[in-house]
């Protein structure tokens, strides 16, 4: 039977059936997020010359540590002014170590390391950890095992024991970042600085 005149032009579209058909734009395609593509010079620029980059730094005071580790031959230990405070929550450092280091096949295994910030009276202790070839843990140097295993110094401003996190690969270098699970920052002495080749006391 035919639907009464009224009833078929007061009728309801079904969208799923009775919709007109339209053709559908192929999609767009997906955009490359500029935050995670990589940083590239522009052809042509040079590369920095290294003496002038470490020139740089050498107008850069640091402070100075002592890291040290537990390896399967003994303790190993190596001054550093690459010590950096990266987080307070959860407490986390930073430090590098070159892959050349007599330290690093140590550093590399190692599930904690000592941290230990010098004092302006240490200024011998941060030259032996220096030297290479040195026996670091030979008298005069005063140290003892600490929480975990690890070597600590005696008589520095402050030291921590961390747990290492991750090493992060930089050029010749890794990145040690490690938190922090035990330490002391109530030693003697004021900071020892790094700079222009050479060891600083603050003036008083």
């Amino acid at each position: 039977m035919t639907a009464p005149t009224h009833l078929r032009n007061n009728r309801q579209a079904d969208p799923a059936t009775d919709a007109p058909s339209r053709p559908t734009a192929d999609p767009a395609p997906p955009t490359a997020d500029p935050a995670s593509a990589p940083d590239q010079d522009p052809p042509g620029t040079p590369d920095l010359d290294s003496a002038v980059f470490r020139s740089a730094f050498r107008r850069h005071a640091a402070g100075v540590a002592v890291i040290t580790a537990a390896g399967p031959a003994g303790p190993v230990g190596f001054t550093a002014t690459s010590l950096t405070s990266v987080a307070a929550e959860p407490p986390l450092l930073s430090f590098g170590v070159s892959l050349g280091s007599s330290c690093w096949p140590a550093v590399a295994e190692t599930p904690f390391v000592g941290v230990h910030m010098l004092g302006d009276h240490q200024e011998a202790l941060a030259a032996v950890f220096a030297r290479s070839g040195a026996d670091r843990f030979g008298p005069p140097t005063a140290w003892s095992p600490g929480p975990h295993g690890v070597p600590l110094l005696d008589g520095v401003s402050a030291w921590l024991v961390a747990r290492v996190l991750s090493r992060v690969p930089a050029g010749d270098h890794r990145i040690v970042v490690a938190q922090a699970v035990a330490g002391d920052p109530h030693g003697p002495g004021r900071p020892l600085l790094y700079h222009d080749g050479g060891f600083h006391r603050l003036p008083r």
